[in-house]
């Protein structure tokens, strides 16, 4: 069954909160997914019901081993839905801080010298991080420039940047501006070529609700993924690492556990919201496929959302029913380029006789979400190498509609004309 299937089309949106409604300005249509997925009924449920146990994690009590095998199924729910058989998973602040965390042990757990690699393409929650500790360590920053056609960096681009004294690599797995994908498995074949033993940090923050997230097949060290971007919600993020990263000095309690990358005592409501995560995606393979492997019917519901979210995008950029695409609009950029087989639920454009925000603003008006993205601290890599000083971003995810996207050509034919 396709995901485009009236019957699982509800029963999917059946699963989210405010699907088709915000609760302060009542219906509208949500694509505005790359800023934060919409939430999970049951992770909703889940958050409530966690947050008022007043018990902790190590007690002599039921309630307490209770939180406790909660946690340890999370991490085995997590294990399963990023394909990572060795490692370990924890929780912290956000993902952009458990990025920092992973750059700044791999940085400056690797001896003096040395360079630091990382591409123009990247989000500041690892760009920064590398460009900061890189200087803190006195170690060169390679940066591996982008291709601002296509909005994507290449295996052939790190390659041609690489020297033996490679300690630390960066790689973006998609950007959260043009929703292009990068080859990590090919990038890190690249790294490793030249620096067999470089720690590779990877961050799969925008990459993580498109499905398809195999740490197993990728040789990485670090992977990073914020939940609220995959249908959980805000307030902690998720990371992996490997045993090596593990084994180097980390921040930790002295004379506590080794190898605990965790601070304090975490919440237990958000291993518990993940193992939601986890669940729908199991369920949505289910619907999606014949497969009873977990992992088998993780795998097929990454594929189903693939598969459904090009089509989307697809009818986005060409139009649908007489309208016309976006990438057919008078004076438009499509950032990443009309026909890019990497794009990931994401279609960023802008035109030369309307300016972005006043794009957005009379979609909001007709119940249209998007949003601007302008040339600052977390734009400007991708967006001043083109000449624009904003776009609009239309994100969107496996639960919109071909409906939707005909509202969206709709809307921005009058915009436009």
């Amino acid at each position: 069954m396709t995901l485009a299937a009236p019957a699982l089309t509800r029963a999917i949106k059946d699963r989210f909160a405010h699907v088709d409604s915000c609760p302060f300005t009542g219906p509208r249509i949500f694509f505005e997914n790359a800023g934060g997925a919409l939430t999970l009924h049951s992770v909703v449920e889940t958050s409530a019901k966690f947050a008022a146990i007043p018990d902790n994690q190590g007690r002599d009590n039921p309630a307490s081993q209770t939180l406790t095998a909660v946690i340890k199924r999370a991490k085995a729910d997590m294990a399963l839905f990023f394909n990572a058989p060795d490692g370990q998973f924890f929780v912290g602040e956000s993902g952009t801080e458990l990025t920092f965390r992973l750059i700044r042990t791999a940085i400056m757990g690797t001896p003096p010298g040395g360079k630091v690699i990382g591409s123009s393409v990247e989000h500041p929650a690892s760009r920064s991080a590398a460009l900061h500790w890189a200087g803190v360590a006195g170690k060169d920053y390679v940066n591996v420039a982008h291709d601002d056609a296509t909005g994507q960096v290449t295996a052939q681009a790190y390659a041609a940047a690489m020297t033996p004294e490679v300690q630390v690599a960066t790689i973006l797995h998609t950007s959260p501006v043009t929703g292009i994908a990068n080859d990590v498995a090919a990038i890190v074949s690249a790294i490793r070529g030249v620096a067999p033993e470089a720690f590779i940090i990877v961050d799969g923050i925008q990459h993580a609700s498109h499905g398809g997230i195999d740490i197993a097949s990728y040789d990485i060290d670090g992977y990073v993924v914020s939940p609220y971007k995959v249908f959980s919600r805000h307030g902690y993020g998720v990371a992996w690492a490997s045993d090596r990263l593990t084994a180097l000095s980390i921040e930790t309690l002295k004379e506590g556990p080794a190898g605990n990358w965790e601070m304090g005592t975490r919440d237990t409501g958000a291993y518990a919201t993940f193992t939601d995560v986890v669940s729908y995606f199991d369920w949505l393979g289910g619907e999606t496929s014949d497969a009873t492997d977990p992992r088998a019917r993780i795998e097929a519901a990454g594929q189903a959302i693939h598969v459904h979210e090009q089509s989307l995008t697809d009818a986005m950029l060409n139009g649908v029913d007489n309208l016309p695409g976006l990438a057919d609009l008078p004076g438009v950029t499509i950032i990443g380029g009309r026909e890019n087989p990497n794009r990931e639920g994401l279609v960023c454009f802008a035109l030369d006789h309307v300016a972005a925000d006043e794009i957005v603003e009379q979609l909001n008006a007709q119940g249209i979400r998007t949003h601007i993205r302008r040339a600052d601290h977390y734009s400007g890599n991708i967006l001043n190498p083109l000449g624009l000083k904003a776009a609009v971003r239309v994100s969107l995810c496996h639960y919109n509609t071909h409906e939707e996207v005909r509202s969206l050509l709709a809307a921005m034919k009058d915009i436009a004309g």
